[in-house]
């Protein structure tokens, strides 16, 4: 399959080199220096996501946001502007109920095939292929899209099918994420009060009834004592966070752990930490108050 890839950064970079080793791949992003690690690779580079997308068979997209999923999709340069009927489009960003529907709606309106794959697994199991994919998508579109999936995950979860259901799914799995990274944070933080060592304490209960991935995978950078590269950033939490919460209030659910989870990647954003690798978050409660 010709495959075009749009969104290659901490996450779509490795996901984009497990494709590129089985399939011709064009890339396009923003970051040229992104790009050019994956031009390095074997990787074709394209001037824009429509170009990226003309003559390709599957075009996969894994940026943060619904604005930059409608600019890189819908805008002027956009997917759209190179998109064939028939081709597979596989969303894997983490946007929101809303804003996938809406575009699986217009790309379904120029023929193509929609899949709403988000992932789950963080940047560790992105290099690694060990994600989850939870999938939104008529079964057609799926199977279509499969070969391409399980190339970047180990795990494909049809969550239903409509485009939507994955995203919806993604929104559970980013409430009890956030609460965790939180709470991992406030924990550590608790630790060192107690004038405990934090590094002996995650060692000693990181696999007990305490355990999480977020606990285990954040735990070491919270405590690292040099300034780490971003693998997720704040920000992104504060924008999961919110669409979370946003969802929550649509249906009438309650959710008080995550409005608290919110508040405190609102503040660590607010204090200049947005765009820090999401365990600064720690130094939130770290403060003196």
């Amino acid at each position: 399959m010709n495959v075009a890839f749009v969104g290659v950064g901490a996450m779509g970079s490795a996901m984009a080199r497990l494709v590129g080793r089985r399939h011709p791949l064009t890339v396009f992003d923003l970051d040229a220096d992104r790009v050019a690690q994956l031009v390095a690779e074997g990787a074709r580079a394209a001037t824009s996501a429509s170009a990226a997308a003309r003559g390709a068979d599957a075009v996969i997209v894994m940026v943060a946001t619904s604005a930059q999923l409608e600019e890189a999709l819908f805008g002027d340069d956009g997917v759209h502007a190179g998109l064939a009927a028939g081709t597979v489009v596989i969303l894997m960003s983490s946007v929101g109920i809303d804003a996938a529907v809406e575009a699986g709606r217009r790309l379904n309106a120029l023929g193509a095939h929609v899949v709403d794959a988000p992932v789950t697994g963080g940047v560790v199991r992105a290099v690694t292929g060990e994600l989850t994919a939870l999938v939104g998508a008529e079964p057609d579109a799926l199977d279509a899209a499969l070969p391409l999936l399980r190339l970047m995950t180990a795990k494909v979860v049809h969550c239903g099918d409509r485009v939507g259901d994955g995203q919806a799914v993604k929104l559970v799995n980013q409430l009890l994420c956030s609460v965790h990274l939180a709470v991992a944070a406030e924990g550590l933080q608790f630790a060192h009060r107690l004038g405990l060592d934090p590094a002996k304490v995650l060692a000693a209960i990181e696999s007990g009834a305490a355990a999480s991935f977020m606990l285990s995978d954040r735990g070491p950078r919270m405590l690292a004592e040099e300034h780490l590269p971003a693998l997720s950033a704040i920000d992104i939490f504060v924008k999961d966070s919110s669409l979370v919460l946003a969802a929550a209030r649509a249906v009438g659910a309650v959710t008080p752990l995550t409005e608290q989870a919110n508040k405190i990647f609102s503040l660590a954003s607010r204090e200049g930490l947005g765009r820090s690798d999401d365990s600064s978050v720690i130094r939130v409660f770290e403060k003196e108050r």
